[in-house]
């Protein structure tokens, strides 16, 4: 028996949202939408596989950078913490999701991870406000300063991004979700974009 999953019956596709509602626009423009609401969005969720499990989890995580054109992302992390052994153990397995509750906006974003302790990097990165994360041990040494041992980068490099945009506000999605349901149609309020690993390596070299 075939396992495979129909993605149309007859003329219809089986998933009339994103079927109706995904665009693809000039990659420029793809990358720049896609990295401006990544930056005014700023928190998201770091998804890991766990070190001593197969289980995922999740933490909430603040930007603190952007490379290669934007589409490469860099967050703090504690050396010692589960997260950066989750990543150290399974660096290929990563995402990164935010979102926008007013507008329903949301972007995906998967690819590899790597854990940075250099002092150019974690001090080109350094934020004030990670002494109060990390607190003062009193030793002289883990101070939360940009010295600190303890501050390490992880620099997300993208391999797959996917992203929606959302069309209208939202009284618009309103009357249109209404009107759709009358109709039996679906209602078109998001542009949803997809970047695959070769258009995200094609931005890349244009960055290096």
């Amino acid at each position: 028996m075939s396992s495979t999953i129909p993605s149309s019956t007859g003329n219809q596709p089986l998933d009339p949202y994103k079927d109706q509602s995904k665009e693809d626009p000039p990659l420029p423009q793809k990358i720049e939408d896609l990295v401006d609401f990544i930056s005014e969005a700023k928190y998201g969720m770091l998804t890991t596989k766990m070190s001593d499990s197969d289980l995922l989890t999740s933490r909430c995580m603040a930007l603190a950078g952007k490379e290669h054109g934007g589409i490469d992302l860099i967050f703090h992390t504690n050396l010692f913490a589960g997260k950066t052994m989750d990543l150290t153990m399974h660096p290929k397995e990563v995402n990164m999701s935010f979102l926008d509750q007013v507008s329903g906006s949301w972007a995906s974003i998967s690819g590899s991870a790597q854990i940075i302790a250099d002092q150019p990097t974690v001090q080109k990165y350094y934020s004030p406000t990670l002494a109060a994360w990390l607190g003062d041990l009193g030793d002289g040494v883990h101070d939360g300063s940009p010295t600190d041992p303890r501050i390490g980068v992880i620099r997300l490099e993208a391999q797959l991004a996917t992203y929606s945009l959302a069309r209208k506000g939202i009284f618009g999605r309103s009357v249109e979700t209404v009107k759709s349901v009358a109709k039996g149609t679906v209602p078109v309020v998001n542009s949803i974009r997809e970047l695959s690993r070769e258009e995200l390596a094609e931005w890349r070299r244009t960055y290096k």
